[in-house]
């Protein structure tokens, strides 16, 4: 897949890893870019940086049904079709279940899963209108592995794995492919809390994560082959990755306190 010339639907591009893949976008030849964001300023200043793309800017939260149906028809109205949806908003808010804020809970299921859904319900028939064309859903490691204190965010996430695993099947016939990126420990806001904790610049899982559309992959997964064995002892022997996080558990708990980007 070339992207001299695309037209690219991006949720959350504007910071950490959707930003970047802005960048990547342009650096590789797209000419078209619809973002939605919450964040009016950022997004005004990304588009005055780029004054020679043609953007489509949808101003709002994608847990917001209305938000995802405006950006489906703008882009329809001006474009007619469109070549690549990147899903790669997201939020979080960590904790053991019987604490979180029932709104919390709520919302990050609106933003990381049920918005995935319905955008890419409406972004289908302008995938097909291309006649060719890929779907990026960002999900997380966390997405692999059942992780304690993050069982809300970390269903959201395996869910976009089940749901990628749908979607490329049941759109293969229409020559649309999707992959599904899982993403470590990233530098973004939304690991503010662990600043002495390596990780993974969002540059770099902005670039792979693409990298891994343009080739067809059907899965990129982040952390090296010490997070591929713990995802391997995991599914083909969970008790045994349930004592490995037994005997750490104070700490990830300690760890989750006040964990929140939302």
């Amino acid at each position: 897949m070339n992207l001299e010339g695309k037209r690219v639907l991006i949720t959350g591009g504007t910071r950490g890893i959707g930003k970047c893949m802005v960048t990547e976008l342009i650096n590789r030849g797209a000419t078209h870019l619809a973002i939605i964001a919450r964040d009016k300023k950022r997004l005004k200043e990304l588009t005055k940086n780029h004054p020679d793309i043609n953007f489509i800017r949808v101003y709002g939260d994608v847990a917001d049904i209305t938000v995802l149906r405006e950006a489906a028809a703008r882009i329809e109205d001006k474009w007619g079709y469109l070549d690549i949806l990147i899903n790669n908003a997201g939020i979080l808010s960590a904790g053991p279940l019987d604490e979180l804020i029932d709104e919390e809970l709520y919302d990050q299921i609106a933003v990381n899963f049920t918005a995935v859904l319905l955008l890419t319900k409406y972004s289908i028939p302008l995938l097909k209108a291309a006649k060719s064309g890929g779907i990026l859903n960002i999900s997380s490691g966390l997405g692999l592995l059942g992780t304690p204190f993050y069982a809300v965010y970390g269903s959201t996430k395996a869910g976009l794995k089940h749901f990628s695993d749908c979607m490329r099947r049941e759109l293969a016939p229409h020559g649309i492919h999707v992959t599904c990126a899982y993403p470590t420990a990233t530098d973004t806001d939304m690991m503010q809390k662990f600043v002495d904790r390596k990780m993974d610049s969002p540059a770099f899982v902005a670039v792979k994560s693409l990298e891994g559309l343009l080739n067809k992959e059907l899965h990129v997964v982040f952390g090296g082959e010490e997070r591929e064995k713990d995802i391997q002892l995991n599914f083909e022997h969970p008790e045994k990755f349930d004592v490995i996080v037994a005997a750490n558990y104070e700490n990830r708990k300690q760890s989750s306190e006040n964990h929140k980007a939302l």
